[in-house]
C-alpha cells in the first residue's frame, strides 16, 4: 500500500515557498544587477525573498528602488553587525573585506533553498558548510574582458546571461552547461526604463562621460586622468563628466583626498565630479552623455545600448587589434596620449558614422531584447529551474531572533 503519510509530507515540503537570499557581499555597484529578479521573485508567492547586504548604503538603496518599483514583500537584513562596519572603516573602504562577511553571514545562509549573487566569491560557502544550497549567479556586467569569464562560474549551479555574447563564450569554455543557464537579458536596464535625460549642466554643450577602470594595469587614470580632466578645464567647448569605476576610490582616505585634488576643477561650471555616489552606478550619467570616454570598463555597453559616439584611451601600451578582450574599441577612436584629447572628442563625434553599424552588431550581441522586460524574464527562468531542481529534504530555516532585520520596503 506504500506510505501515504510520505506522500503527503513531501507534498507539503513541495508546497511550501522556497526561501531565497539575494547577497551582496561587494560595492555597491552590483545590487543593481540582481535586485530587478528579487523585486519580481517578491510577486510570486511561492518564494520568500530576503536580500542580505554588509552595509546600511547597500539596503537604503534597495529599499528605495523596491518601493518606486513595487516589490512584494522583501525582508532587509544587515550581515555582520557593526563589527563587520567597524572593520571596513579601520581598513578604509566603504565596504568590508568580503571573507569576514562571508564568515560573517554564513549561518544565516545555511537556511536558505537558494542564494543569488552576482560576484563569485560567495561561492567559497560550498566549502563552508553550503555544499546542498544552490547557488545562482547573475553577471554583473557584460564588458568583453575575459575576467567576466571566470573560471568559478563553472561551480554555480545555474547562471543568468544577458545576450548571445556570454553564451557562445561560456559554452565555449565549459563554464556553462545545458539546463544549468538562461539568456534572460540585461535587467539592470529594467530600472532606467523610460527615464528621462536629466539635466546638470546649465548650457546645452554635448556631455563627455568620462569613465576610467580601477584595474591599475588596465586603466587610463593614472597615466592620463588628470590630464584628460585638466585638457577640457581649459576649454569651452564640451561638458565633462568625470565619473569613474566605483572600486577606484573604494578606500575613504583615497577618495577624500583625490576629492581635495580634483576640487579646483569641480568648481569649474563646465565640470562635475562623482567619485562613486549612486548616480555613478545606476546609469544616471550614461544617459546623460554625447560621448563616452573611457577605457576598458563594461559600463561602455550601457551607453551603448543606445548607440553613440564613444572614444578609447590606451593608458596602458596595450597591444588590443587581436585580443578579444578590447572588443569593444572597435566603437570608436582609440588614443595613444591625451595631448589633444579635446580635439579628438570632436572629432570622435563627427566621425560617429563609420563606427555605428559595429556598435549596433556589438550591442545586439551583448544584449538580449525580448518582448518582457529581462528582470521578468530572469525570474521566470529562474523560477522553473528552482521548481525542477527542488530536493525533497528541506532544511529547517535558523531562528532570525538575532538577524538584526531592517524594516520591509
Amino acid at each position: 500500500m506504500g506510505r501515504p503519510w510520505l506522500i503527503h509530507g513531501e507534498a507539503a515540503l513541495l508546497a511550501r515557498p522556497q526561501r531565497l537570499c539575494f547577497f551582496f557581499n561587494a560595492q555597491i555597484h552590483q545590487l543593481l544587477h540582481a535586485l530587478p529578479i528579487a523585486i519580481e521573485l517578491s510577486r510570486d508567492p511561492a518564494f520568500v525573498v530576503d536580500l542580505m547586504a554588509a552595509t546600511d548604503d547597500h539596503l537604503t538603496l534597495a529599499r528605495d528602488i523596491a518601493a518606486a518599483r513595487g516589490a512584494g514583500p522583501i525582508r532587509f537584513l544587515r550581515c555582520g553587525g557593526r563589527w563587520l562596519e567597524a572593520l571596513a572603516r579601520l581598513a578604509g573602504v566603504t565596504t568590508p573585506p568580503k571573507l569576514p562577511a562571508l564568515l560573517a553571514a554564513r549561518n544565516r545562509l545555511a537556511g536558505y533553498d537558494a542564494i543569488v549573487v552576482p560576484e563569485r566569491t560567495s561561492l567559497l560557502l560550498k566549502r563552508l558548510g553550503l555544499g546542498n544550497t544552490r547557488f545562482i549567479h547573475t553577471c554583473h556586467g557584460a564588458g568583453d574582458r575575459a575576467v567576466g569569464y571566470d573560471r568559478r562560474i563553472a561551480r554555480f549551479d545555474f547562471v543568468l546571461l544577458a545576450g548571445d555574447k556570454q553564451r557562445r563564450r561560456m559554452l565555449d569554455e565549459g563554464l556553462i552547461r545545458e539546463g544549468h543557464y538562461a539568456v534572460a537579458g540585461y535587467s539592470k536596464f529594467d530600472l532606467t526604463q523610460g527615464a528621462r535625460r536629466q539635466r546638470l549642466f546649465p548650457n546645452a554643450r554635448p556631455v563627455v562621460l568620462y569613465n576610467p577602470h580601477f584595474s591599475p594595469g588596465l586603466s587610463s587614470w593614472s597615466s592620463m586622468g588628470e590630464q584628460v580632466i585638466g585638457r577640457f578645464a581649459q576649454d569651452d567647448r564640451f561638458n565633462l563628466i568625470v565619473a569613474p569605476h566605483i572600486r577606484l576610490f573604494d578606500k575613504r582616505r583615497k577618495r577624500a583626498e583625490m576629492e581635495t585634488r580634483l576640487a579646483p576643477f569641480a568648481a569649474l561650471p563646465h565640470i562635475h565630479v562623482d567619485l562613486g555616489s549612486r548616480a555613478s552606478v545606476d546609469m544616471s550619467y550614461v544617459h546623460m552623455a554625447d560621448l563616452y570616454l573611457g577605457d576598458v570598463s563594461s559600463q561602455v555597453y550601457e551607453y551603448l545600448a543606445r548607440p553613440r559616439p564613444c572614444l578609447f584611451l590606451n593608458g596602458h601600451a596595450a597591444a588590443w587589434h587581436d585580443d578579444p578582450s578590447y572588443g569593444h574599441w572597435r566603437y570608436g577612436p582609440v588614443l595613444e596620449s591625451a595631448a589633444h584629447i579635446v580635439d579628438e572628442a570632436e572629432a570622435a563625434i563627427a566621425s560617429h558614422a563609420a563606427y555605428e553599424a559595429a556598435q549596433r552588431q556589438g550591442v545586439a550581441r551583448t544584449f538580449d531584447h525580448g518582448a518582457q522586460p529581462a528582470s521578468t524574464r530572469a525570474a521566470r527562468a529562474l523560477a522553473a529551474y528552482l521548481h525542477r531542481s527542488r530536493p525533497v529534504a528541506v532544511r529547517p530555516m535558523p531562528s532570525l531572533t538575532r538577524l538584526d532585520p531592517l524594516p520591509h520596503a
